[in-house]
């Protein structure tokens, strides 16, 4: 079953790998099911039944010209969960945009089926800088995002996974294969989710949410995270997150699952057993 229809007609193109209790790993933002490769091979292998998709507009998705509002994507992982039998017993773990789905799945789905929750450099509770919200990004270096976007996005993408990757200020930083691959999987995206996605996890206020977290919950992030600085997301998620757990990466930056592979992973299959 490689894909699964939404309740408004999309295709979500799905991984189910491995058998046993299931994890539902959701990706970031501009990326692909493709980038929990690693971790998907070992929790398989370790006796987990690992899902991850890919999120409409992204990837093999489809590319609908709606529905990038955090309301309608954890009515996507909602359907992919019911569709693929994993809504009982599951752990569901969001990197960095994919964080958002986690917490508005706990809220609006009233977090049915879940039985622990992870948020990796997540994006949760808020990006955007306000008067309450003093350690966010500006709202006019969110909008240098789509500017860049909108004005060259190929140039635009090989940029930004410099930062995202620790390039610069990492004393072994990733291979430039591997900011080529992430480039690649950035460009499977279309334009207006790549857009849309961005202003629904700039601006959207997950503070609200955080209360609906009823189970355990791992919150891991790198404390040299650039593109989602740590004091806004890891830090305050779990200071809102009741039986949370937080893991800061030191001198981290924001793509863990590559820079930190190998710790990322152990340190999911310990929260996980």
């Amino acid at each position: 079953m490689p894909y699964v229809k939404t309740r408004d007609g999309t295709d979500i193109y799905v991984k189910d790998w491995g058998s046993g209790r299931p994890v539902v790993l959701i990706h970031g933002w501009p990326l692909s099911s493709d980038s929990w490769d690693p971790q998907m091979m070992a929790l398989a292998d370790a006796g987990f039944r690992v899902i991850a998709y890919d999120r409409r507009g992204f990837g093999r998705s489809g590319q609908p010209w709606s529905g990038y509002d955090y309301d309608t994507l954890a009515d996507d992982l909602a359907d992919v969960m019911k569709a693929t039998g994993a809504d009982s017993d599951a752990s569901i773990v969001g990197f960095s945009m994919g964080g958002g789905e986690v917490a508005r799945y706990m809220s609006r789905h009233e977090g049915r089926g879940v039985v622990s929750a992870g948020l990796i450099s997540s994006v949760v509770p808020y990006m955007l800088k306000t008067d309450d919200n003093p350690d966010g990004t500006p709202a006019e270096k969110l909008q240098e995002i789509a500017d860049g976007i909108k004005k060259d996005r190929p140039a635009f993408f090989q940029s930004f996974f410099k930062d995202f990757f620790g390039e610069g200020y990492l004393t072994s930083p990733v291979s430039s294969a591997t900011i080529d691959w992430a480039w690649r999987l950035a460009m499977q995206a279309g334009l207006k989710p790549t857009l849309a996605c961005a202003e629904s996890f700039g601006h959207t206020d997950f503070r609200p949410d955080l209360p609906a977290f009823r189970v355990p919950t791992l919150v891991l992030h790198g404390t040299s995270d650039k593109t989602v600085p740590i004091d806004a997301a890891g830090r305050a998620a779990a200071a809102g997150i009741a039986n949370s757990q937080l893991v800061e990466y030191d001198g981290a930056p924001h793509g863990l699952f590559a820079t930190e592979g190998d710790r990322l992973t152990q340190d999911l299959l310990t929260f996980l057993r």
